[in-house]
């Protein structure tokens, strides 16, 4: 049966545990395929360019927001970050299941390209990480201790907004308990290899 992949889009603000959860379902599911984002910001210790992230000079990344070669594109914290069309759509193509790591400006773009692309229509799956309350998140964040005041309420604020979001995905994970989120994304990920949309081929003629 000749099949496309999943364009799989997941969000979730900053401190819901979204990463621990990723990693959890990439080691039960091997074979998904993390998409490289570009970005404007500097490497952390240990990143590493075309692995991590493309590391793009603000000049790089506006040359190619000029040829349209993304996907989607945001500002966040002052830095630029974007999918490249190139990294995702020759990959669903493939066959391949690629997982796209955004916040909820970027997932709301790609809803928008799936208006016009039948490819990006029938492949994407939109998955939100989402704490039990927005206290919850914010006691997390205030713990661990690593962010000025501004940059902290910065953060909350675009985690209120983020959240307020929720309608645009298609499934919802609360990370209340990392076991219980860790199955029920795991779970949706296997589920949506099931979808008829994927299927390129006529069957049971």
């Amino acid at each position: 049966m000749k099949k496309n992949g999943n364009l799989i889009v997941i969000s979730g603000p900053s401190g819901v545990g979204k990463s621990t959860l990723v990693k959890q379902a990439m080691t039960e599911l091997p074979d998904l395929r993390f998409s490289v984002s570009c970005t404007t910001r500097n490497p952390r210790e240990g990143e590493i360019d075309g692995v991590s992230y493309y590391f793009l000079s603000d000049e790089e990344f506006a040359a190619k927001l000029e040829n349209n070669e993304f996907l989607e594109h945001a500002g966040v914290y002052k830095h630029r970050y974007g999918t490249l069309k190139s990294e995702v759509v020759n990959r669903i193509t493939n066959g391949e299941e690629v997982l796209l790591d955004i916040d909820s400006q970027g997932a709301k773009q790609i809803r928008q390209a799936a208006e016009t692309d039948p490819v990006i229509r029938n492949a994407a799956v939109f998955i939100l990480i989402a704490p039990p309350s927005l206290d919850v998140l914010t006691d997390r964040l205030t713990k661990r201790n690593s962010e000025s005041a501004e940059q902290l309420k910065i953060r909350i604020d675009g985690a209120a907004n983020e959240l307020k979001a929720f309608r645009i995905y298609d499934y919802l994970v609360i990370n209340d308990d990392l076991e219980t989120a860790a199955n029920d994304l795991i779970n949706i990920l296997k589920s949506i290899r099931l979808r008829t949309a994927n299927i390129q081929e006529e069957l049971f003629q």
